[in-house]
């Protein structure tokens, strides 16, 4: 029985890595498309996982909430500015764009 739990445990932390891999990806994509709407440039190619917990979707359905920071440049300078996109399930709920001006939000 100790050999069916360790079984099923490790099953679902694979495809708990395989999910978080994916949405991963969907993230960076999503970025990367809101910096060329905007004229930026990401750097690193990537996103960092910065918060996850659990929250309800639209209906009622408990879901992974992932909120992934990123950093670009804008077109102001060598500045690094931050981002941030949240992602319920794999639904972009938003990104953040911090310009010099202002807090741009990119709902993609």
């Amino acid at each position: 029985m100790d050999e069916l739990l360790l079984i099923m445990a490790l099953v679902a932390l694979v495809a708990y890595w395989f999910d978080s891999m994916s949405v991963r990806e969907r993230a960076v994509t999503m970025v990367r498309k809101a910096c060329q709407r905007n004229e930026l440039l990401l750097l690193d190619q990537t996103v960092a996982l910065r918060r996850l917990r659990l929250r309800r979707d639209d209906g009622g359905r408990v879901r992974l909430q992932r909120s992934y920071k990123f950093e670009f440049l804008a077109d102001d300078g060598d500045i690094r500015r931050r981002g941030d996109i949240r992602l319920l399930g794999r639904k972009i709920e938003k990104i953040i764009l911090e310009l010099p001006d202002h807090t741009l939000h990119d709902l993609s």
